[in-house]
């Protein structure tokens, strides 16, 4: 081995005896260690200033240490030392090297203490084993980012391995983690061919074998040893008969260690390779075909097999397309199954089904069917609670949306079974029957009054609800925003901003398209029509046209300080050019534009441009509040819509019935026409001018016309196209007396997680616990996500981690309640110790909650002595 020449050890040593004394000495002993005797044949050469030399032989020790302790107490001496002793009671110079100084002269020894390792003959018998790796400063330095916890061999392989890895620790879970997530193939796998070329695999494998119990030494695998671990780490939460006949591959005694490890990477930052490694392992062993034999209730509890996921979805769809919906059962899995590490990859499959759930629900609550007879009623029923199946049937088809572009071919086929299911049980069930029930209740009143008696009208909202206004109105208008989006529109609203807010309706003019009810927002005291050139309806509101580009001269000449602007025009604005435009005026109408122009492009795009559309409304909001200083704020529609997914069937079409000359205006849901027609299966609806006539169809059956434009459409009289929203915003400042006095119910906080359970004492390394969320999600309580965990006293997590999404909505405390499953790390753990139950908020906005425990369990797990 390369040593230091001789001139720089003379050199050191002497500058190491003209060094002053320390405090209370009189000389200087320097013990020169040499146990590799590597400079026995350069003493000769060795001269000091200022001391003696004395050469130990293994045969003169009680002459040295006479000389040292009696002969000569004054002189300074170097004492060459090349003996290695295995009791230091064999050691006749003992007591004299303790208040000595230490000297060496080999590498070995410099890069020990460069990386502050302790100078014992079992590290220096380590760090000579691995002097291939140490001969590198970047690579010793990345030991001694480990060398606090270096005291044994173990630990100096460790060190080395965890190095090579990039680790920041030693742990040896870590290592095998940094190893797997390099690949199974041993030839390809660069970290460990880096363990072979410093002389680290077979210390890994020893490691590996303690630790897991996998051990094939004469023909290691790390494909056998991942499908091993996974498995062995299985057995945690499933039955080990699920896996009977894979018995080789699962060694209990380490179920502790390989959990630990496997839960560690399911939720590190290699979880893409643990999947990668999950998939691989399932493979190998056919998991999906065997697993795909348990219960949802088996499997529930397992999240280390992705495949895990598909067997439950499959199920869960299986009997949906077989009409079994059992809602309970699916929305406990979506909750239990959405803290798991492989949920987002088929998040919309489980959210898709969870929106099954909740239609299923809807229907069981109104199996007997729609009977009110009162219009104003109905229309009352539909605003508080009915609107709620179009919502769930807008959410399900965003999840099945995104199911398109997830791609699992194991699940697509049936998630499209699901939806021709979710097809039947909307557009027959709840459209069908809803809208039969609609269409009697209300025909009455529209073909007299072509208006719903007792129901607030779109025509009066500027009287109504602008003109009224004593401050500043801001009005935004955004096309075909239906009630059920603005309903989750207004929840966000109340949850994401300091305001009072509240959400009403008004009847939409008939029929429900654009000109007709853009016109009707405007100021007027009476609406008209008149034929263009090109035979359409022009709107007139006092005799002036309601297209765009007049709306702004209609709304001055109500109020001559107001604008009208289109939200496309105003977003890319800078600030001071958009406060400019609102400068001085007290009624501002913004048109927003997102749900109807997504439809012009295809019908599957209306949904997402519904999620668009809150976005930019809320985005809108804060521009108001923010910059040009607005309170008060309106956020209505022209019309709603109706939306399926699935093609019509011919019954859901209907012909005019009327000749081609009779026709003024005709589309899928409404048609005008010239005075005396009278076609035979549509509604009649009394129209704004007396010289037409307007019909509309029942339910939500479509005119049949040539083109296209069936799934999306609007114009007629179901509840969906006539229920416009009317969001009354008030923004509450910090100042305001009205904030101050409600300051509680307007604030929004999260929802607190407390714990239900009410034992203190641990007993099993695996148990349960129930927790409470003691708000329900609502107006000023929004959900959140809280990570709970136990800790030692020192703060050192010492279990798995699991994820509570507390966002129920219900008000019966008893249905807001949690149960997790914890898993203690493998070590020892003290009766007489304090330990801690953690509640945090993930999003570390909170300050943690914090139980005290005490753990008593029956065995003490000692930390593994790898190497001993």
């Amino acid at each position: 081995m390369p040593s230091v020449d001789t001139d720089k050890i003379i050199h050191d040593l002497n500058a190491r005896f003209a060094a002053p004394l320390p405090e209370f000495y009189k000389r200087r002993i320097i013990f020169w260690y040499d146990e590799e005797r590597e400079f026995e044949d350069k003493l000769d050469e060795i001269t000091l200033d200022h001391a003696e030399m004395i050469i130990v032989t293994g045969t003169n020790t009680f002459e040295v240490k006479k000389r040292l302790c009696a002969d000569d107490t004054l002189s300074n001496y170097l004492v060459y030392f090349p003996l290695l002793f295995e009791q230091e009671d064999d050691n006749w110079l003992i007591n004299v090297q303790l208040y000595s100084e230490e000297y060496r002269a080999d590498l070995q020894s410099i890069w020990m203490d460069e990386m502050g390792l302790p100078a014992t003959p079992v590290i220096r018998r380590q760090v000579k084993n691995y002097r291939k790796y140490f001969n590198d400063q970047k690579r010793r330095a990345k030991v001694k980012a480990f060398s606090q916890n270096i005291s044994t061999a173990s630990q100096v392989h460790l060190s080395v391995m965890a190095a090579i890895c990039g680790n920041k620790d030693i742990q040896p879970g870590h290592i095998i983690q940094a190893v797997l997530s390099a690949g199974l193939d041993l030839d390809a796998n660069p970290v460990y061919q880096d363990f072979v070329y410093y002389g680290a695999q077979n210390a890994f494998w020893v490691m590996v074998s303690q630790a897991t119990g996998y051990s094939e030494a004469d023909n290691p695998n790390l494909g056998r040893l991942a499908v091993h671990m996974l498995l062995t780490a299985a057995t945690r939460t499933m039955h080990q008969d699920n896996l009977a006949g894979l018995n080789s591959y699962i060694s209990m005694p380490h179920q502790a260690f390989c959990f630990d490890t496997v839960s560690d990477w399911m939720n590190g930052d290699k979880k893409l390779q643990m999947y990668e490694t999950a998939r691989f392992a399932e493979d190998e062993m056919r998991l999906s075909q065997r697993l795909s034999k348990l219960s949802i209730e088996e499997l529930a509890e397992t999240e280390i097999f992705p495949c895990v996921n598909e067997c439950i979805l499959i199920s869960l769809m299986t009997e949906i397309s077989d009409q079994i919906i059992r809602a309970d059962v699916i929305r406990g899995i979506v909750e239990k199954r959405r803290t798991f590490a492989w949920y987002e990859a088929v998040s919309c499959y489980y959210e898709g089904v969870l929106q099954v759930a909740n239609m299923q629900s809807f229907f069981l609550k109104h199996a007997d069917g729609f009977h009110t007879v009162e219009p104003a009623k109905v229309w009352s029923e539909y605003t508080s609670e009915y609107y709620q199946m179009d919502t769930y049937y807008r959410l399900f088809h965003l999840c099945f949306q995104r199911s398109l572009k997830a791609s699992n071919p194991l699940l697509d086929d049936l998630f499209k079974h699901v939806a021709e299911k979710v097809e039947g049980l909307y557009s027959n069930w709840f459209l069908g029957q809803l809208g039969t029930n609609w269409s009697d209740a209300c025909a009455d009143n529209l073909a007299q009054y072509g208006r719903i008696l007792e129901v607030p009208q779109q025509v009066d909202f500027y009287r109504d609800k602008v003109k009224k206004e004593d401050n500043r109105v801001f009005v935004i208008i955004s096309d075909a925003l239906r009630y059920e989006v603005a309903a989750s529109l207004t929840e966000q609203l109340r949850r994401e901003t300091q305001s009072k807010v509240t959400l009403k309706s008004c009847e939409a003019i008939f029929p429900t398209v654009t000109k007709f009810g853009m016109a009707a927002l405007l100021p007027h005291s009476e609406l008209t029509v008149t034929e263009k050139s090109n035979g359409e309806l022009a709107i007139l509101a006092d005799g002036q046209p309601t297209d765009a580009g007049y709306r702004d001269k209609v709304l001055k000449a109500a109020n001559v300080n107001s604008v009208a602007l289109k939200y496309d025009n105003i977003i890319g604005l800078k600030r001071a050019e958009r406060s400019a435009l609102v400068k001085g005026m007290e009624v501002v109408y913004i048109y927003h534009n997102k749900v109807d122009e997504a439809s012009h492009t295809s019908d599957s795009s209306v949904f997402p441009a519904c999620d668009e559309a809150i976005t930019e409304i809320k985005n809108l909001v804060r521009i108001i509040v923010n910059e040009f200083g607005g309170t008060r704020i309106m956020i209505t529609a022209d019309h709603g819509f109706l939306y399926t997914y699935s093609p019509l069937s011919e019954d859901s079409k209907v012909d005019k019935t009327t000749p081609s000359e009779q026709d003024v205006e005709i589309d899928r849901r409404y048609l005008i026409t010239r005075k005396g027609a009278n076609p035979e299966y549509l509604l009649p609806v009394k129209f704004i001018d007396e010289n037409y006539e307007a019909f509309a169809p029942r339910e939500s059956v479509r005119i049949k016309k040539k083109g296209g434009g069936l799934n999306f459409v609007h114009g007629g009289i179901s509840l969906q196209e006539m229920v416009v929203p009317v969001i009354e915003y008030h923004f509450l400042r910090s100042s305001t007396s009205a904030y101050k006095r409600n300051k509680d119910k307007i604030d929004t906080k999260p929802v607190t997680l407390n714990l239900l359970s009410a034992g203190r004492k641990i007993s099993n390394m695996i148990f349960s616990l129930n927790f409470y969320q003691k708000e329900a999600v609502g107006d000023n309580r929004e959900a959140c996500s809280y990570l709970v965990y136990f800790t030692d006293a020192a703060g050192s997590v010492i279990s798995d981690t699991q994820k509570i999404i507390a966002d129920k909505t219900n008000e019966d405390g008893r249905e807001r309640t949690f149960r997790c499953s914890f898993n203690l790390r493998s070590q020892k753990y003290s009766s007489q110790d304090t330990y801690y139950l953690v509640i945090a908020d993930e999003n570390g906005l909170q300050i943690p909650q914090k139980e005290e425990f005490q753990i008593d369990i029956a065995f003490a797990v000692d930390d593994f002595d790898f190497f001993s």
